[in-house]
């Protein structure tokens, strides 16, 4: 099916074309999907301890709960290549979150892993979002597209490890028993799902031209088009196969990691059950950029390679996350786990966006079945990963190591993914009338200087940048480590207040400090610490012992000062040219057409 008038680029702050709004919708879709299939994660220690679960139990509703999503990403992708992905996700956000508030009626281990199979199909959402930005985005974009529709979608992954502890605290808070207030906290998750699927139908389209039904009517695409034989197509496509087993050793490991990473820190290193929440939110909340990154560099490989140029670093990108995952599966001090860990989350998320970014060229008579049968993939490698988490005699860290080496030899299916010299020079014909069309949309635009690569051009402001994002990032996780002290500095009688605070300046400095680090969303990362510093300012002036101290002895708020000072003038000025910020920005004119 060729799908005309695709975007040639992503205009992250604005809704007014349908491309845009099928974008950003998706992806808050998909957001909101993860958010409630995993839910009840962070929130299993409470359930257990109420349902008397065993460890094998546990694990088996682990399976569940990604089991019955492998059935429901192969249906979804043929769905979306029948009836198109906008009445898809219409119908599955309506449907999918009846079964995440019925959880609240679970009373017996039974009845739990029956709902949690349920949830299971909300997962499928993520096919229909990257069918949705696959038909919006063209050639020259769409790898960086899909990669950040899908991260931030995985996002809510990570969210939901950090605000289900605080939504069921909330509960706690108004007098809910413990039983009544994580059974609360799932209905609240459901509902702003059902909501969102009605928001859906309404302002998105299938196509950037219109929807399947008008059309199909005015004789554009044909029903044949769309979707008959279209997963048999798929299904006979041996590299179908191969990136079906890439996802497994990606996407499957980070949804094992999402349903065991509270309760492997609560067990292994004894933190309390919102201070696990938060570690572990921590490896799902680099998808705000590492999944991207994953598909911009994808794009950056195919302008010098082609379509073998996104299979070699699709390679690399996998290997490397085997090899952060033995070494995240040794770390037995807390200091040294959440860096390993956020390291290995860069690496997992880098290869999502990166096998996305392949899948759009495998076969676009059959693009709905491709997504979903790669998409299946990733919960088969998942509900693989979860018998070894059931087997009693395995310990969470042995299972993490065995897990790595199983990545390390999966990645070398991603080399037997290949293009024949047709559909090398297909997919360079339409890069390169992709970037003739963005450059004449663009030939009114001032040009912005050419990227300048390499240290020995680094400005005295990115230096400072990347002291700070790594500064900061590293003061995060210090902050973890010793959540209470820094509990204790902000004071007592804040009540709950007291402990979203503390999680807001873990969020800026760990995440915001990395997004500095890359140079990715410069500004906005810089004022979410600058608002955290200017707040320990005041902290730091109200303790003084006396007023004159702040300039002579309070080496506190000084040092303070002057890193809000510096961050104030990132929100000012923005990134230097060393930076994703820039690079995301390049002046089309500059970019270099594909050899056909």
């Amino acid at each position: 099916m060729e799908v005309r008038n695709k975007a040639t680029s992503i205009d992250l702050f604005s809704l007014k074309t349908r491309q845009m709004r099928a974008f950003h919708m998706s992806w808050f879709a998909f957001f909101l999907c993860f958010f409630a299939w995993f839910g009840i994660a962070p929130l299993m220690a409470v359930v257990r301890e109420e349902l008397s679960l065993t460890k094998e139990q546990i694990g088996n509703s682990i399976i569940a709960s990604v089991a019955i999503t492998i059935l429901a990403r192969l249906v979804i992708g043929w769905l979306c290549d029948r009836i198109g992905p906008r009445l898809c996700y219409t119908f599955l956000l309506m449907v999918g979150s009846l079964p995440v508030m019925a959880i609240g009626f679970a009373n017996s281990y039974e009845t739990f892993l029956l709902f949690r199979l349920g949830i299971g199909v909300i997962g499928s959402a993520f096919v229909i979002t990257q069918y949705h930005t696959s038909v919006m985005f063209a050639p020259n974009c769409v790898g960086t597209a899909n990669a950040t529709s899908a991260g931030w979608g995985n996002l809510g992954g990570g969210v939901t490890q950090m605000i289900m502890p605080l939504v069921f605290a909330l509960f706690v808070w108004f007098d809910f028993s413990n039983a009544a207030a994580w059974r609360a906290a799932m209905v609240v998750a459901g509902g702003v799902c059902f909501l969102i699927g009605i928001a859906y139908y309404f302002f998105t389209t299938d196509l950037p031209d219109g929807n399947f039904k008008e059309l199909r009517e005015s004789g554009e695409i044909t029903k044949t088009e769309t979707g008959k034989g279209s997963f048999l197509l798929a299904a006979k496509d041996y590299r179908v196969w191969a990136l079906f087993f890439v996802y497994a050793a990606c996407f499957g490991i980070e949804l094992t990691i999402n349903n065991i990473a509270a309760i492997y820190f609560m067990d292994h290193f004894g933190l309390e059950l919102t201070t696990a929440g938060l570690v572990a939110g921590l490896f799902g909340l680099m998808n705000i950029f590492a999944r991207t990154t994953g598909g911009f560099i994808s794009d950056l490989f195919v302008r010098q390679g082609g379509l073998k140029g996104r299979v070699r670093w699709l390679f690399w990108a996998l290997f490397a996350e085997g090899i952060a995952l033995l070494l995240f599966s040794q770390m037995r001090v807390l200091s040294l786990a959440i860096p390993a860990m956020i390291v290995f989350s860069l690496f997992v998320q880098m290869s999502e966006g990166a096998t996305y970014s392949v899948v759009p060229f495998i076969n676009k008579k059959a693009l709905g079945s491709v997504a979903g049968i790669v998409g299946a993939g990733g919960n088969m490698g998942a509900v693989a990963a979860g018998f070894l988490f059931r087997i009693e005699t395995l310990s969470y860290p042995q299972a993490l190591l065995i897990l790595g080496f199983c990545v390390l030899g999966l990645s070398f299916f991603a080399l037997a993914v290949r293009f024949s010299p047709v559909a090398e020079r297909d997919a360079a014909l339409e890069f390169n009338r992709a970037m003739a069309q963005r450059r004449a949309e663009r030939k009114d635009r001032v040009p912005l200087p050419d990227l300048i690569p390499g240290l020995r051009h680094l400005r005295p402001m990115d230096a400072l940048r990347i002291y700070l994002g790594v500064a900061l990032t590293i003061k995060g996780v210090y902050f973890i480590a010793n959540m209470n002290e820094l509990e204790a500095t902000l004071g007592e009688g804040l009540g709950l207040a007291q402990t979203m605070i503390a999680w807001s300046v873990v969020f800026a400095h760990v995440i915001a400090g990395a997004s500095l680090l890359l140079g990715f969303a410069t500004r906005v990362a810089a004022a979410a610490n600058a608002l955290i510093l200017f707040g320990a300012m005041i902290v730091s002036a109200t303790t003084a012992p006396s007023p004159g101290s702040l300039l002579s002895t309070n080496v506190d708020f000084q040092f303070t000062a002057l890193v809000f000072f510096a961050l104030v003038l990132f929100v000012w000025r923005g990134a230097g040219p060393l930076s994703f910020d820039h690079l995301l920005r390049i002046d089309a004119e500059k970019e270099p057409e594909l050899e056909l």
